[in-house]
């Protein structure tokens, strides 16, 4: 078990790394260099860097800081522990690869492609271990909390609209504002095509039809360790009962899925349809175990048998 848990540490840790460092080449290489601010705390950060010769890395680290303490009071430490430590390399490889990375400024269309790739890349590795980079996302949370009717994807787009609106009054210029447009929605795409096919709630769900469901489920259950729930069925044309299995998967284990269904009826009805979330055994918790500052106080409280403030 312990093994197992310090791989998994090993995992979350090479993978943020690899991930901060691909962030960082966007930086450097790209958005810094042009004149572009693509939203979040290191579009703030690259304006001051602009403005004042600021370090990129330092300033985006300063300011992610209050809002970091926020979100372990608002959220809860686990969940912000791993967000915390990308921060911190994310800043490190920003300001360290500063002093060797070239930069490019050729066509500028290029140079918002290439950074939205590397942004959608760099930050893809370090969401898919469970952490964020702060700012845009770690706001979004927050806010979301006191506005409950509005949201995450609103909130962010909200927040990175603003930077980017700032930027075209520091830059003195709408066209690299509309560039920042470009690595965002770019990197976005790429994010999303990325993790969610790694996103351990959302998958594919399986309706199959087939007198051979109990074989199917069996080879699931042993080959894929998922379970299957077994539906009794009626066919509208023959009249007939019968039984319908159905199955939720990850995206990466659609293929060998469809494999066993082959394997044993190549006959099968098969329905393939989108879960765009599932919670349960094997996916995404139910309920998180992580808990706000406040709470953790309030049931020391009434550990110790002291009133409530």
């Amino acid at each position: 078990m312990k093994t197992g848990k310090a791989k998994t540490v090993l995992l979350d840790l090479l993978l943020m790394l690899v991930g901060s460092a691909v962030y960082a080449v966007e930086v450097n290489a790209f958005t810094a260099p042009n004149n572009i601010a693509a939203g979040g705390v290191t579009g703030i950060a690259t304006m001051l860097n602009y403005l004042f010769g600021t370090p990129i890395g330092l300033i985006s680290f300063l300011i992610n800081a209050p809002l970091v303490v926020w979100a372990v009071v608002e959220i809860g430490y686990k969940l912000v522990a791993k967000t915390m430590v990308a921060i911190v390399l994310t800043s490190v490889m920003i300001d360290l690869f500063s002093h060797f990375v070239p930069a490019y400024q050729g066509d500028p269309l290029l140079v918002a492609l290439f950074a939205g790739a590397c942004e959608g890349v760099g930050l893809s590795l370090i969401f898919i271990r469970g952490a964020t980079t702060g700012g845009t996302d770690l706001v979004a949370r927050l806010l979301g909390r006191r506005l409950p009717h509005v949201s995450m994807g609103k909130l962010m787009l909200a927040v990175d609209g603003a930077v980017v609106a700032v930027s075209a009054f520091v830059y003195g210029s709408v066209e690299n504002a509309m560039y920042a447009c470009t690595v965002i929605f770019v990197s976005t795409k790429l994010i999303d095509a990325i993790l969610y096919g790694t996103d351990a709630g959302t998958g594919k769900l399986f309706f199959v039809m087939s007198p051979h469901v109990r074989k199917m489920g069996d080879r699931v259950i042993s080959e894929l360790e998922r379970t299957v729930t077994y539906l009794d069925s009626k066919g509208g044309y023959t009249d007939e009962p019968g039984e319908t299995m159905l199955c939720a998967v990850r995206r990466f284990e659609v293929y060998h899925l469809q494999q066993i269904i082959r394997e044993e009826d190549k006959n099968a009805f098969v329905i393939v349809g989108e879960a765009g979330q599932i919670t349960g055994e094997g996916f995404r918790p139910m309920h998180s175990d992580d808990k706000p500052v406040k709470e953790l106080l309030r049931e020391l409280r009434q550990k110790s048998g002291q009133p409530k403030s």
